[in-house]
């Protein structure tokens, strides 16, 4: 069964909707988003914050929420990848980014990647 591992600054990012006026807003919106569709489609998700609501790390059903443990520029990238590189099978997992940099470190461990526009409009449809 694949995994997905989500940058979710990314993944936030994607959508011009206003999230840069509430980011803890967007952010709490991504994470509900994700477990009902993890929850619809019996898949399993990993959610990366560099930032946000604290209240929303752990695990809830098929997701767990982690942040990234050190404050500055691709700390949550870094968190993803180290988690990545920890999978019992990273071939079975898909990265959600479209971070050209991360992509390349996914796919450098055999992680599939998924565009965050393309799993953004999943997520919404």
């Amino acid at each position: 069964m694949a995994c997905w591992f989500i940058d979710a600054a990314n993944v936030i990012g994607s959508q011009p909707d206003g999230w840069w006026r509430d980011r803890p807003g967007a952010t709490r919106r991504l994470v509900d988003a994700v477990r009902e569709w993890a929850a619809r489609d019996g898949e399993h998700a990993l959610v990366v914050l560099e930032s946000g609501p604290r209240d929303l790390l752990g695990t809830e059903g098929a997701v767990e929420v982690v942040a990234a443990p050190r404050p500055g520029r691709d700390a949550g990238d870094d968190e993803l990848v180290r988690r990545l590189a920890d999978a019992a099978d990273p071939a079975a997992v898909r990265v959600v980014t479209s971070d050209a940099r991360l992509a390349a470190r996914a796919r450098a461990l055999g992680a599939e990647v998924v565009g965050a526009g393309a799993f953004r409009r999943a997520l919404d449809g």
